[in-house]
């Protein structure tokens, strides 16, 4: 503008006009400009929409690349079959299969379609070879005996019923001259050789490792075309705001508000048939009674709690035990109801009384006063508080002692402790609440479903005995359900596919299923 005035301080009159439509065609190019610059500014502030159909993933190191770790083996190699959300098993490297009456032996028929990376057909005999391996004492992660039929077929026998599980395959050719003992440091982890819907493309150490979208996989073409694992360590969060990474998993539930709250994100629950529940100690005389155990429940609002932990409301809140074949099929029993009112009627009937106004119920002399041992970490402790604040509404004080895993562990299988606060993913199951348990649980009905589940293979029955022990357990319950167990993911809304909770599949485990779009 200086400049213009110079310039029209030594022309005529016409002169000076058309040094003022200069001035104006210039204030309108450096607003255009501003406009401009600040829509470029926009777009920068959000990384991730310039990546396109490049995803880029938290995870700690490369640690998590490894078998046993997350679900990343899924990126490169194919199991045989695995659940999908409703349920059902569905092929992956097996075509179909077939199995022995007790449900112990499989056999196989795999794909004849499928290569490794390297062009080398995958066969019967990289099955039998992986197994071997995972069942080698220097690893020992999986006791499966597999026999080949042919270069096409192979038969499993395992040692439980219906133990077709998350194993995924290795390509012998690359692997065989490998020495188990250094199986855990092989290079193999960050170079891998698969069959999956995604290859690898490079490895950065310390940095990341980086795959493509597998041409030659054998099913529909995943729409994510370039996928880059980036270690971050306990940074994802960080990361995740400053627009570096677009999925951040295992995170902490105090974060979800403020992800919640940023128009970039989403948060997705991932929930497990397993639960976050109090185990009573049933051989100690405050909980002996089946009718202050279910008056304990229904204490508790467990929906207000989801909102404390800041979990999304339409996560189920369950009674009784399932199966993880009913869990994907939406088959849950009903929740006992938060009902304050009927649960002190309850205590008041099995004796427990407030005689003296002080707000703590007493019973011979005894005052309603018990000791949770609670897991130290997992927000735990948050959800021992808001329980301790409902029972103490309707005169029962439970003290809160933090405890370390291993030690809870012992305390369960000892039965050293009143109640136990974690996470269980075998209720329903002999281990705790069959007989000779050590939680001193005793319901000979329960017993005998108990002994059935175990002599049992057939899916369809398991399934009814599941639903026969809930109703059991729905009179004499030997715990307290609170919420699922979930797995959370903070993603970038550009990535689509996922929902909560049944659809939260985890983006390691089922990555070619999701796709891009651009944010609106």
């Amino acid at each position: 503008m200086l400049i213009c005035a110079r310039i029209g301080s030594s022309f005529s009159a016409n002169q000076h006009i058309c040094g003022s439509m200069l001035l104006r065609l210039l204030t309108v190019a450096v607003v255009a400009l501003i406009v401009l610059g600040d829509f470029a500014c926009a777009r920068r502030e959000d990384p991730a929409v310039a990546r396109g159909t490049t995803v880029v993933m938290a995870i700690p190191n490369f640690e998590a690349l490894k078998p046993d770790a997350w679900d990343l083996d899924f990126l490169t190699f194919l199991p045989l079959a695995k659940l999908n959300e409703h349920g059902e098993l569905e092929g992956q490297l097996a075509q179909s299969w077939e199995h022995s009456a007790d449900h112990r032996e499989y056999t196989f028929h795999l794909r004849t379609d499928v290569r490794w990376d390297d062009g080398v057909p995958v066969t019967a005999h990289d099955v039998k070879f992986t197994l071997d391996l995972l069942g080698h004492p220097d690893v020992a992660e999986e006791a499966l005996v597999a026999t080949v039929v042919d270069d096409s077929t192979v038969r499993i026998r395992a040692a439980k019923p219906n133990y077709i599980n998350d194993v995924v395959y290795y390509p012998q050719h690359v692997l065989k001259d490998l020495d188990p003992k250094e199986f855990w440091a092989w290079p193999f982890w960050t170079h891998p050789v698969g069959n999956g819907p995604f290859r690898f493309v490079r490895y950065v150490p310390q940095t990341m490792i980086e795959f493509e979208a597998n041409p030659d996989y054998y099913g529909a073409q995943p729409r994510i075309k370039r996928l880059i694992l980036k270690f971050v360590g306990a940074a994802g969060f960080t990361e995740l705001l400053a627009g570096n990474v677009d999925i951040v998993g295992q995170v902490d539930l105090t974060q979800v508000p403020r992800v919640a709250g940023d128009a970039r994100f989403r948060v997705y629950i991932q929930a497990f048939s397993s639960a976050r529940a109090i185990q009573w100690n049933v051989g100690n005389p405050l909980f002996s009674d089946p009718r202050v155990r279910r008056a304990l429940t229904l204490a508790l609002d467990r929906r207000e709690l989801l909102e404390f932990v800041n979990l999304p409301p339409e996560l189920p809140i369950t009674d009784g035990v399932f199966t993880e074949r009913q869990f994907r099929r939406r088959e849950l029993p009903e929740p006992l109801p938060y009902d304050p009112e009927q649960s002190r009627a309850l205590l008041e009937a099995a004796g427990w009384s407030d005689r003296d106004g002080d707000g703590l119920r007493e019973k011979d002399g005894r005052p309603f006063r018990f000791t949770a041992s609670v897991l130290n970490g997992r927000s735990m402790d948050r959800i021992a508080v808001y329980v301790q604040a409902q029972l103490r509404r309707v005169g029962v004080q439970m003290e809160i002692q933090l405890t370390e895993a291993a030690a809870m562990w012992d305390k369960l299988r000892s039965g050293d402790f009143e109640a136990w606060i974690y996470i269980d993913q075998a209720y329903g199951q002999q281990r705790h609440h069959g007989r000779g348990n050590a939680a001193g649980y005793d319901n000979r009905e329960a017993f005998q479903v108990i002994d059935r589940l175990a002599a049992t293979a057939d899916p369809e029955e398991v399934d009814a005995l599941y639903r026969r022990l809930t109703e059991i357990y729905r009179i004499d319950p030997p715990f307290t359900r609170l919420f699922p167990f979930t797995r959370d993911w903070f993603v970038h809304r550009r990535i689509r596919g996922l929902s909560t909770p049944f659809r939260a599949t985890p983006p390691d485990k089922f990555m070619e299923t999701l796709w891009v779009e651009e944010p609106e």
